[in-house]
């Protein structure tokens, strides 16, 4: 059976089982049965065990559950409206308006996790009920959140970014300065006027969540504390705060427990299937074929780019980003240095690519992190983050017409 065959019947499986209305975690893991039992000769039943298990039992993932604490407690507690008050007077007069709330607060706390996820589930804790209150169309609220939340894999730190450095032998530290302006580029694409006085005054509701941000950025920055240990940082923070405020009760902190609870298990139960459905199209090899298919057809370094951004958003339909770096490095790398193309500015590249498969359908990370969040229809979520989709789009060609986006940095560090 030829790889696009294969390929047909695994997509035809995927909308199959969504269609019938099972949840995502158990339709990836059913997707991933699948093509195991199929098309491998390993035992489906074992490999899903031992990867679900190792998946779950992942000690870096544990900052990914503290950090949506962290968000559930700003949300149930006056830290997100303080948030909201301070940033309110700066924004009003782009177009959009508080919007520009989803944007800031995405890039800030992307400094701090570094995933995706972590961002759309926190900031979103915050600023979908805060949004809708005051108003603004439903479709405006989403789409920002999922265009914006994607740039916690492009500013550091990055995990993504890491593990390419380590696949392509490259400065991670380089890495991480390259993705400086592109991820402050990347966020500037996306009531009544005050005096400056008046705004400054407004801005002093921003001081207890500006503290938190330092608490945690300096604890990863100054190396005291890991990414896992900073997002503690962050939850004793936010009780701390919400206790001086005197917002913080049992109910509170009850309420907040369970809901990051519950917003966790969903994204687990995804990241399981997404970690077997990984292993399925390793051992059926899917991706290196893929990939020596485009390595193959002798393109021009442009082209090369643009097939490779390609490649990427269709794997990413079925892969996670790490994954898709992991599986696809060996082979695509040797094609990139023949072409001539820096690697670094290659990395960012890459990160930018897979920041747009986080909100391309039908599989998008994001886009199930957002339909948990909305109890919204995935077809709908797409839609209204295919505007943000498109900028990043346009954010690739910048990168290509303009290299030192990426480069300048790292070459006067």
């Amino acid at each position: 059976m030829s790889d696009f065959a294969i390929t047909g019947l695994l997509i035809l499986s995927l909308f199959a089982l969504l269609g019938s209305g099972v949840w995502i975690g158990l339709t990836l893991t059913g997707v991933a049965w699948i093509g195991m039992q199929l098309f491998s000769a390993r035992p489906a039943g074992d490999a899903m065990a031992v990867t679900i298990w190792g998946s779950s039992s992942s000690w870096t993932l544990t900052a990914l559950p503290l950090f949506i604490w962290m968000g559930e407690i700003l949300f149930r507690t006056k830290l997100s409206e303080s948030m909201f008050r301070g940033l309110a007077p700066w924004v009003t007069w782009l177009p959009g308006r508080l919007l520009h709330t989803n944007v800031i607060g995405c890039a800030i706390f992307a400094a701090v996790s570094g995933s995706s996820a972590a961002t759309c589930a926190t900031i979103g804790k915050m600023t979908l009920p805060e949004l809708t209150r005051r108003g603004y169309p439903p479709e405006k609220i989403v789409g920002s959140l999922g265009g914006a939340s994607t740039l916690g894999l492009l500013i550091p730190p990055s995990i993504i970014m890491i593990v390419y450095g380590v696949a392509a032998e490259v400065s991670i530290a380089k890495l991480f300065v390259a993705g400086v302006i592109p991820g402050i580029v990347l966020a500037a694409l996306p009531d009544r006027r005050m005096s400056l006085g008046e705004k400054l005054h407004e801005s002093r509701h921003l001081i207890p969540v500006v503290l938190l941000i330092a608490a945690v950025l300096g604890s990863i920055y100054s190396g005291v504390a890991t990414a896992t240990e900073a997002a503690a940082v962050g939850v004793v923070g936010s009780l701390l705060l919400s206790l001086v405020q005197g917002s913080l009760s049992w109910d509170t902190f009850r309420t907040s427990l369970l809901g990051a609870t519950r917003l966790y298990c969903m994204i687990a139960l995804i990241l399981a299937g997404a970690a077997f459905l990984t292993l399925a199209m390793g051992y059926i090899g899917l991706p290196r074929h893929l990939a020596e298919f485009i390595g193959g057809l002798g393109l021009s370094p442009f082209m090369l780019v643009i097939a490779l951004a390609l490649f990427y958003i269709v794997l990413g339909c079925f892969l996670d980003g790490i994954s898709m770096v992991v599986l696809t490095m060996g082979v695509i790398l040797p094609t990139v240095q023949a072409a001539g193309i820096d690697l670094i500015w290659f990395g960012i590249f890459v990160v930018v690519v897979v920041e747009m498969a986080q909100i391309t359908p039908p599989v998008g990370f994001n886009l199930f992190v957002l339909q948990g969040m909305t109890k919204r229809d995935i077809a709908y979520i797409a839609r209204v983050t295919l505007p943000f989709f498109f900028l990043m789009c346009a954010m690739v060609l910048l990168l290509w017409f303009f290299p030192q986006i990426a480069t300048w940095l790292p070459k006067n560090m």
